[in-house]
């Protein structure tokens, strides 16, 4: 349930990949943000923040599925700075990418102001390689 101070956001692109896959795409980060998430690890854990999901469970990249369906994946996890998910969902030729953030603590606030640039750089940058690979799709131009 949405709470004041939550933050959500949601972009899409032409693409015709199922969820999981697109999701598997989105996750499997390049350099720069493989870089940025360890750096994160380094700068979280003192605090004892999860630096990723359970290895027993169904995940893409290091966050738990907690739903799957034809249409759409949500994946995300619940920690005691905040709660996080993030949804792929591929409808009428476009595939969706929407984040939904619960801070639960100042640190919570603290950590999602800093980390939201990258965030964004990072969200846009997957669906540009989702819209990008071949599994997408042709793409829909303008006639």
């Amino acid at each position: 349930m949405r709470t004041p101070g939550d933050f959500l956001d949601c972009y899409r692109v032409t693409s015709d990949m199922a969820p999981r896959a697109a999701a598997k795409i989105i996750t499997d980060f390049p350099g720069w943000a493989q870089l940025l998430v360890k750096l994160r690890g380094i700068f979280t854990a003192p605090f004892g923040l999860k630096q990723s999901g359970p290895e027993d469970v169904d995940s893409v990249g290091f966050f738990p599925v907690i739903s799957d369906t034809p249409t759409e994946l949500i994946a995300g996890f619940d920690d005691k700075h905040l709660n996080f998910r993030v949804s792929v969902v591929q409808t009428d030729g476009h595939v969706h990418l929407a984040t939904w953030v619960s801070p639960h603590n100042i640190g919570g606030r603290l950590y999602l102001t800093a980390i939201l640039p990258f965030h964004i750089l990072i969200a846009r940058d997957a669906l540009v390689r989702v819209q990008n690979n071949p599994a997408s799709g042709p793409t829909l131009s303008a006639t």
